[in-house]
């Protein structure tokens, strides 16, 4: 009931604007992923590849913010981005690979939104505590290391997860309802110029969003075969949501990134 009415909601919205998702870069768990011997973190930060990533990232996107024709329709981004938000979910990894790029851009608004959380959520990967729920990191984490980030009002030093695993069943709820909440807060207002949205996340979450978006079943592709959309870290995916249309403009784009810095 509470998505169909966020749906009915929507439905006098003007919908005009260009959502950026950009994976986080690489995290010490992507790092371990080929290493038997290695145990996943939970909350896993950025290896020295991962931060390197960042910087490029927000260099490249400082240098290509301002939109430079706004006559032609910018399908490449050859003119620019011109962001008007960025949000990030509140596991380390993505903060930390958003920082520099709000650092670099100076002004725009750099928001957390929890439910833009990788799958499962903070979750215990020891077999003693497996799939574990966890609390996440504190407050006072952020407010030391990302000052710029508008944190929610009711996170406080307990954490921002404090909940079991998250089911299967929850994900796919949970990408659906992101997807009605961005359109409801950045479909166009009247008067108002079109919003260009980058949100900070997750490779797992990425592949729900995009089911939203299209209105997917859940990794079903032809002859019982399993489908994923793969993302490279700190790689830039384009959706532009104009009137009756969805286009997907483009898809883990890493042009930006040296070649010896793309990783998976």
């Amino acid at each position: 009931k509470e998505l169909a009415g966020l749906y009915f909601n929507i439905q006098g919205i003007n919908l005009n604007m260009e959502l950026y998702f950009i994976r986080h870069g690489q995290s010490i768990n992507n790092a371990g992923w080929n290493n038997p011997e290695y145990k996943e973190h939970p909350d896993p930060y950025l290896t020295e590849i991962g931060n390197q990533q960042a910087e490029y990232l927000a260099k490249y996107l400082k240098e290509k913010q301002h939109i430079t024709n706004d006559k032609v329709w910018n399908i490449q981004n050859q003119y620019g981005f011109g962001f008007t938000h960025i949000y990030t979910s509140l596991m380390e990894r993505a903060a930390a690979t958003a920082a520099p790029t709000v650092r670099a851009l100076g002004t725009v608004p750099f928001t957390a939104w929890i439910e833009i959380h990788e799958e499962g959520g903070m979750y215990a990967r020891e077999e003693s505590d497996d799939l574990k729920g966890l609390p996440g990191k504190p407050r006072s984490f952020f407010e030391k290391n990302f000052p710029e980030l508008k944190l929610p009002d009711h996170f406080d030093e307990s954490g921002w997860w404090n909940r079991a695993f998250e089911s299967d069943e929850e994900r796919q709820l949970r990408a659906d309802k992101v997807l009605a909440d961005l359109i409801a807060r950045h479909g166009d207002k009247e008067g108002q110029p079109e919003e260009r949205i980058a949100i900070v996340s997750h490779g797992g979450f990425f592949v729900r969003l995009v089911s939203s978006i299209l209105k997917l079943p859940w990794r079903q592709a032809a002859f019982e075969m399993k489908s994923w959309f793969l993302l490279n870290n700190c790689s830039i995916s384009r959706f532009d949501i104009r009137k009756d249309e969805i286009i997907i403009s483009y898809i883990n784009r890493t042009d930006h990134l040296p070649v010896h810095l793309v990783s998976g």
